[in-house]
């Protein structure tokens, strides 16, 4: 997608379908439509059987950090002590923000036969955003669902993730249409992970996500509390801002693996502004350790298999 084809998007969203007549030009039209998806779905297949697990962070509402999550385990998979390949998706598509907690903003996107080549990020890291679409900060995204799910599905389809240890997919906040086009879209999805934070609003929307993630049929690797208590960097005090323990409290209503809690650190909002991955920037610090903590409790349950294994 280029971003004459993003803005042609946006006009088409603006114009009513006006087909209707059945006229065998407009026949002809809709069957190069069909083949075009049935083509577009063939490519989408192709490019996630190169890749060994897909994980999707999933947050019932916003506000909890789950792209700043997605951002910090990605780059822990990808970091010296795991050595994964590893490609970011970020499938938000209205409110994208990976490219910039990445440093990789002013990365520039290269064009070739196969398709797009994605932005190269902190450890060789895939990079893959609307971000990278938009002319300026000030261009909104003024689109129906069913582009967004266009775009998306092009995202998996078109661009050239190559053989991949993980992708990490960044979901908008809730249940709609982006959450259920990419569960709907990547086929064998190695698990979803719950982001959330530990007040009582928070934990409502959770058994909602939870619920949406098992009527798809994928499997739920855990809950992630984040904001899980603020300890002092003078006194090393904890305060519970937002409570603790709602996180492994919905776990055990919910029958779900509690992954870990990240503690607030007022670093982590400072390196995301500045595009510096807050793992590698403070590695020593509480948050560091419990997102590192937390990938090695999601590796446990998805061990990295070769591409293309089939299921027995």
């Amino acid at each position: 997608m280029t971003k004459e084809q993003a803005t042609d998007q946006q006009e088409a969203a603006k114009t009513p379908d006006s087909s209707s007549s059945g006229s065998p030009e407009e026949e002809q039209e809709s069957r190069d439509r069909v083949a075009e998806m049935e083509e577009q779905d063939r490519r989408l297949k192709a490019s996630m059987d190169k890749i060994k697990q897909k994980i999707v962070v999933l947050s019932g509402k916003g506000g909890v950090g789950k792209s700043t999550v997605t951002a910090n385990l990605a780059i822990a998979l990808a970091s010296e002590d795991h050595g994964g390949k590893v490609g970011v998706l970020d499938a938000d598509i209205t409110g994208p923000s990976i490219p910039k907690m990445l440093g990789v903003r002013s990365h520039g996107l290269a064009m070739g036969p196969p398709g797009v080549f994605p932005a190269l990020g902190p450890y060789n890291m895939k990079v893959m955003s609307m971000d990278y679409f938009l002319s300026s900060d000030e261009m909104p995204v003024i689109w129906r669902g069913p582009l967004k799910s266009m775009a998306i599905k092009q995202f998996l389809a078109e661009v050239v993730w190559g053989d991949l240890d993980f992708l990490v997919v960044d979901l908008p906040p809730g249940t709609g249409d982006e959450a259920l086009t990419v569960m709907q879209s990547i086929p064998n999805i190695g698990g979803v992970v719950i982001v959330t934070i530990p007040s009582e609003v928070s934990q409502i929307v959770v058994k909602k996500a939870v619920t949406f993630t098992r009527k798809l049929g994928a499997p739920i690797l855990g809950i992630i509390e984040n904001m899980s208590g603020f300890v002092c960097p003078q006194c090393g005090a904890e305060t519970n801002i937002f409570k603790t323990g709602g996180g492994r409290k919905i776990g055990e209503q919910l029958g779900v693996q509690f992954l870990g809690r990240v503690p607030l650190d007022a670093r982590i909002c400072d390196d995301s502004d500045q595009g510096t991955p807050f793992i590698m920037q403070h590695p020593d610090s509480l948050a560091a350790k419990a997102f590192l903590e937390i990938v090695r409790n999601i590796e446990k349950q998805i061990p990295r298999q070769p591409p293309n294994t089939k299921e027995t």
